[in-house]
């Protein structure tokens, strides 16, 4: 039985995906600020970002890593302070397991770390785009060299000769967090609020893909370097919210429009990105064989109505 180190692991993903390894007959730990009561093959372990100490016990203890800490891009208005917590909360994490990983003794073969697809910055044009891929630069704005930063900050692990997988995510689609349950919200009153335009396309995947797919690059020893973690078929912002409305109100609701400046003016700096559109490629994981259980939008909505 293979044990599996989790930053972030209280968080939407984490959880998810700790259910998803226990189910599969891993050992999981999670790395957490505080000791919380251990379960049946899972159990808490004590780390402090700030202060840069771990508990150095489930380091050795630890097959594979897998890094999902970071302070929620969206949880917040980006002020200049909330911004350096975004940005330092995934950097000096990312430090804090080099350091650990260089100088402590550890059995550690895999470290899978999460990035996003903030990575890219926004199409350059309407409809006919190039979906963005890996090899593509990182843009340079707020998010994009948030990305850059962060991967960079994991980078050294390979000197260590540890396995490096890197998972850019798009919306990920939940029934118990995020972006989703926005969309949802208001379609259960029959209202469909699509965000300015709706021309812009959302690059997502279902939660359970993202999971199988953290779970692939821990088994799958050919996986290496960055990854784009998003379904193979984006759809736009409007088309996202005109189903996710029709699976749950059927005919029975009312498309609305909320102005560009109205999300300006109700969540700041923050418009730029729920307005972005990008379009990003599935494609390079899907070569390596990976199979998406939710490929399409509609299966997907369906799965979480």
């Amino acid at each position: 039985m293979k044990t599996v180190l989790i930053t972030g692991g209280t968080g939407l993903i984490g959880k998810a995906l700790s259910k998803m390894l226990i189910s599969k007959g891993y050992r999981v730990i999670i790395l957490s600020r505080s000791l919380k009561p251990s379960r049946q093959n899972l159990s808490f372990a004590v780390w402090d970002i700030q202060h840069q100490t771990i508990d150095l016990e489930a380091i050795r203890k630890s097959d594979h890593i897998i890094h999902l800490a970071g302070a929620g891009v969206a949880d917040k208005r980006w002020s200049a302070k909330r911004k350096r917590e975004i940005v330092d909360s995934r950097v000096k994490s990312g430090e804090l397991l080099v350091n650990v990983l260089k100088s402590q003794p550890h059995q550690v073969k895999t470290l899978v770390s999460a990035s996003a697809i903030g990575w890219y910055g926004p199409d350059p044009s309407l409809p006919n785009v190039h979906p963005f891929v890996e090899s593509d630069p990182p843009a340079t704005d707020f998010l994009g060299n948030t990305c850059r930063v962060w991967e960079q900050s994991i980078d050294p692990v390979i000197q260590l000769g540890i396995r490096l997988v890197k998972l850019r995510t798009g919306i990920v689609m939940s029934n118990e967090g995020g972006a989703f349950m926005e969309f949802k919200r208001p379609a259960k009153f029959g209202i469909a609020t699509i965000l300015g335009s709706g021309k812009q396309m959302i690059s997502w995947i279902h939660i359970d893909d993202l999971c199988r797919m953290y779970i692939a690059a821990i088994e799958n020893d050919k996986l290496q370097g960055a990854y784009n973690a998003v379904a193979p078929h984006p759809v736009s912002n409007k088309e996202m919210l005109l189903k996710t409305t029709a699976m749950i109100r059927g005919k029975a609701f009312i498309p609305i429009h909320v102005p560009a400046f109205a999300l300006r003016i109700a969540i700041g700096e923050m418009s730029i990105e729920v307005l972005k559109s990008a379009t990003v490629s599935g494609k390079k994981i899907s070569q390596t064989g990976f199979a998406f259980l939710f490929p399409s939008c509609e299966s997907a909505i369906n799965a979480l109505k």
